[in-house]
């Protein structure tokens, strides 16, 4: 019988705040943090849901991309929340997986505008270890003194849920005890605003950016960037219970599929979606009518929702989950979404209490049918949640969370 695994701590570092109680709070309170961007200002998408300032007593935080600061902030609250010191704890035992999109692309950007604009003797000597998209991984494990297995997945906006399914699979192998895994990206910047916008991807709601992202919803023109980082400790059932730690909910099931079907768009079927969901079920060892919340992938854009929509109603016929997006109120964090909207998962669970999603007013044809909560938080026992995460490539994700 493989061991369970337990989810003993979360830490957030999101638009909605610093730490995991000011972003729940923000969620719950249905509360858009989507604002104009000064740096977006000459772009034709000028707002984002920007990350608020960083307290400034986290040593030398300055040397680091913007994405892996927000990594290290959110990994010290999810080992405080877990009551874990790395003092404590045998370093080759513990495993650090995170995901990221784009890597340490603010990083990128500004050096190669540097590189440009002034030449090259105006480079930072640190450019490589605080773009290469390993390196947040790396600047964790360097932090916390981890010796285990230190990963970086890259699944686009799957990217933080594929790192907990790694981080799974590693503790399930009997390779780790404990795994500090999430995701992280800090993708509000001119270049990935711009392509966005280019795409047609994002809400041209320039003059209305607290209602521009609104999962579900008729009205929905796109997503608004966002930025953040979210982080989980995940341990072996057994160890856990050994060090009396207070466990918040059980990482269940997970399932992982690609589309094959197209660069950008989702299979318009929703198959892999669909064949991951039974696959994460199947893990946990539970059916579709046992699913009592879905934390959605949900982007605000017309075709992710409408597919999504389409697959939640033609799986939950008997016993519709109730939905929610978080991505309403925090905007779409990219590469951290999955680790985040986890987190959120997690918390969901241990409060008995399902968020709303934020600016959803009614649906539209695609997406009548399925249980959208709002506008105001639902409070009800949650003992099976799912968290989607769908990315650019086909990538598919579903992670199956019980009650402890």
């Amino acid at each position: 019988m493989k061991d369970e695994v337990a989810v003993t701590g979360v830490g957030l570092v999101t638009p909605g705040g610093i730490g995991a109680p000011a972003t729940w709070e923000t969620v719950c309170a249905g509360r858009p943090t989507a604002h104009p961007d000064p740096v977006l200002s000459d772009l034709p998408v000028a707002m984002s849901c920007r990350v608020p300032a960083l307290p400034s007593g986290r040593g030398r935080l300055w040397r680091y991309d913007r994405g892996t600061r927000f990594l290290l902030t959110a990994a010290r609250e999810a080992l405080g929340a877990a009551g874990l010191n790395p003092a404590d704890w045998d370093p080759a035992r513990v495993a650090v997986v995170i995901g990221t999109a784009a890597g340490g692309i603010d990083t990128l950007e500004t050096q190669h505008h540097k590189l440009l604009t002034i030449g090259p003797a105006a480079l930072s000597p640190l450019t490589m270890p605080a773009f290469l998209p390993n390196m947040a991984a790396g600047h964790l494990a360097l932090d916390l003194g981890v010796t285990g297995p230190s990963l970086q997945t890259s699944t686009a906006c799957a990217s933080g849920a594929t790192a907990l399914i790694t981080a799974c699979l590693l503790l399930e192998a009997g390779a780790c005890d404990i795994a500090l895994a999430g995701g992280t990206d800090a993708m509000v910047t001119p270049l990935c605003t711009a392509a966005f916008a280019k795409m047609g991807a994002l809400s041209r709601r320039n003059h209305d950016p607290a209602r521009a992202s609104r999962p579900f919803d008729k009205d929905r023109d796109g997503f608004v960037l966002g930025e953040g980082s979210g982080v989980l400790v995940l341990e072996r059932r057994h160890h856990a219970d050994a060090r009396a730690a207070r466990t918040l909910a059980r990482l269940a099931g997970h399932g992982s599929t690609s589309d094959a079907h197209h660069a950008t768009a989702p299979h318009p079927e929703g198959v892999g979606l669909r064949a991951a969901t039974l696959t994460a079920l199947a893990h946990a060892g539970a059916g579709p009518d046992d699913v009592d919340h879905i934390n959605a992938h949900g982007t605000s854009t017309p075709l992710n929702d409408s597919v999504e929509a389409t697959v939640i109603r033609d799986l939950y016929p008997r016993r519709p989950p109730s939905v929610t997006s978080a991505k309403g109120a925090l905007g779409h964090t990219m590469g951290a979404a999955g680790a985040i909207e986890a987190a959120l998962t997690v918390l969901t669970i241990a409060h008995g209490t399902m968020p709303p999603t934020a600016n959803f007013t009614a649906p539209d044809d695609a997406t009548t049918g399925i249980d959208i909560i709002a506008p105001l938080p639902r409070p009800h026992p949650v003992r099976l949640a799912l968290s989607h995460s769908l990315g650019f490539g086909g990538h598919n994700t579903v992670l199956a969370f019980t009650d402890p």
